[in-house]
């Protein structure tokens, strides 16, 4: 990868501060907001005697991921094509594909910081214990990323201009905040339906981090789930995506 592909995209997307907010700051801020409700941090016997605010650190990662993956990477490649960046770039000794894996190493670099500021914030502000099962978590969180960076190249791949991109990430963006536990935690969901979402990628990921945050190895079945999605997802964007 070239280096200064690299650390321009990554100057370009500090001074992008509706990027920087929505990707880096919402999900720790939303954290927060709810956080501060009493009862958020009050211990709930349906969900196994952990707190609200317990369960909703894992879905305010997920939603850094989300909020990449399907809002930003889309927004910024298909900006590039639609502006004539990768067609002047194929003929020069810069490749178009460097600028592409350059946004995703920003992208997915940014999606984690996000994680972490999450779960230090969750640790310090509402003593939130942090993962028990380390390895597992990062184990996870990595596919969790990847699987959001495919979702957001496939994204890319099906849409011609930033409007296009912009309403078909809309369209993807709720169904998977739904899935991740937005609104219902997965662990909280009928057992039918969590047994639906948990197909999803950001369903499996939602029950992994669970899993390893508690202190147990992520099931490798939502593991498996989050790895077949990759594949399948990049798989698709490799045969759809265009240049120009």
């Amino acid at each position: 990868m070239n280096t200064a592909v690299l650390r321009t995209e990554f100057r370009l997307f500090r001074r992008e501060p509706a990027a920087v907010f929505w990707i880096f700051l919402f999900p720790t801020l939303l954290l927060v907001i709810l956080g501060s409700i009493p009862s958020f941090r009050e211990a709930d016997k349906s969900m196994g005697g952990l707190r609200p605010v317990d369960a909703y650190v894992p879905i305010a990662v997920l939603i850094a991921l989300i909020m990449s993956g399907v809002q930003g990477l889309p927004q910024v490649l298909t900006g590039y094509r639609e502006r004539g960046i990768l067609r002047r770039m194929s003929v020069t000794p810069v490749r178009p594909s460097a600028l592409l894996a350059a946004q995703m190493v920003v992208t997915g670099a940014v999606a984690l910081a996000s994680a972490v500021l999450a779960l230090v914030v969750g640790r310090v502000a509402f003593d939130v214990k942090l993962p028990g099962q380390p390895a597992g978590y990062l184990l996870a969180l990595l596919l969790a990323v990847a699987a959001a960076l495919a979702l957001g190249s496939v994204v890319s791949a099906l849409s011609r201009t930033t409007k296009i991109a912009s309403a078909i990430g809309s369209a993807v963006f709720f169904p998977m905040m739904f899935c991740a536990g937005v609104w219902l935690p997965v662990r909280s969901m009928p057992h039918a339906l969590a047994r639906v979402v948990e197909l999803t990628p950001f369903g499996a990921a939602a029950r992994a981090l669970d899993q390893a945050a508690a202190g147990n190895w992520p099931s490798w079945a939502h593991l498996g789930v989050l790895a077949v999605w990759t594949v399948l997802l990049t798989a698709a964007a490799a045969r759809w995506f265009r240049w120009e």
